[in-house]
């Protein structure tokens, strides 16, 4: 087994969720190391080594591993049950080249829809785009309780739990990064007002998609797209970085916006005990089930619907 590096974690709680969509309907905690892998990790195609697994814990949460790695890190992971949560794509952007040349190689619809949009917004907001850059650490304390009050409206902090954080250790740490300059913000104002806010620490050369959000309100702006366009804009013209890494999960503007990506999986990886069994059977079957009643509705025809199934509304 090729090792990416040692991780040294404790347990932590973990929510494994029956969920639909965005709406989780019954979840079963257990107690798991996880071993996220980074970009670069993942596109090296290389197994991550296993900590040794204290004796309260239940087993692994292996995030961000390429696909074709699932066999050969199961195998080595003495006889543990192992179960994949979930498949997406790891999608990143390579920083080679200029800003041009990368929004040249869109789609013809993508570029025309992201120029009509930013017309749209600029024409609203006085002619030009009112987008603030954050960057040293007196400019991202002003920046956060602006985020924060676009985050509380945002459906990733109402279903998913994962809008921007509000905590004095957040804040801390977003503050020693600004001083040691490893983050860059943005805020989209339209009209005046904050519509959209992006949020990326920085880990050597590449930057990360950590924290985004918009105003609902806002939705028939697209101001989220257009934010992320002005920030690659900046991105580039910087000239220091080797890539931008959209994190797990898909998303119609990763997929845009992506120079490439990498087929992974979140991985389970629990010790055979009966109880462990009964869980991961069950999450098999309430998986199976979800994936057959979208497959009926869209045979059926029923776009809308299935749509709302996806997000659990």
């Amino acid at each position: 087994m090729n090792a990416v590096r040692e991780v040294t974690a404790a347990p932590q709680p973990v929510r494994l969720k029956f969920e639909i969509g965005a709406r989780t309907l019954l979840a079963v905690r257990r107690s798991l190391v996880r071993v996220p892998l980074t970009l670069a990790e993942a596109r090296s195609g290389l197994v991550p080594a296993l900590p040794a697994l204290d004796r309260s814990a239940d087993g692994y949460l292996v995030t961000s591993l390429p696909a074709d790695r699932i066999a050969a890190l199961a195998a080595g992971a003495g006889g543990m049950l192992a179960f994949v949560r979930q498949r997406y794509t790891r999608y990143h952007l390579d920083f080679a080249g200029d800003y041009d040349g990368w929004f040249a190689s869109l789609s013809s619809n993508a570029r025309q829809g992201l120029r009509r949009k930013a017309k749209r917004i600029a024409a609203a907001s006085g002619g030009a785009l009112d987008v603030r850059r954050f960057r040293t650490a007196e400019e991202l304390a002003a920046f956060h309780p602006i985020a924060r009050a676009i985050s509380a409206t945002t459906y990733q902090e109402r279903l998913l739990d994962s809008g921007l954080p509000e905590g004095p250790e957040f804040v801390d740490t977003m503050l020693r990064r600004a001083a040691a300059d490893q983050v860059r913000a943005w805020l989209l104002y339209i009209a005046g007002s904050p519509a959209a806010y992006l949020y990326c620490p920085i880990e050597g050369d590449t930057v990360i998609y950590a924290h985004v959000g918009h105003d609902p309100k806002s939705n028939d702006w697209s101001p989220g797209a257009v934010l992320q366009l002005e920030a690659m804009q900046d991105l580039f013209g910087e000239r220091r970085f080797a890539a931008f890494d959209f994190t797990e999960g898909e998303g119609q503007h990763k997929r845009q916006f992506a120079t490439g990506g990498v087929a992974c999986v979140d991985l389970l990886l629990l010790r055979p005990t009966l109880a462990n069994r009964a869980v991961m059977t069950a999450l098999a079957a309430f998986d199976a089930s979800v994936a057959a009643a979208k497959r009926v509705v869209q045979g059926a025809g029923l776009a809308g619907f299935a749509k709302r199934l996806r997000r659990g509304s």
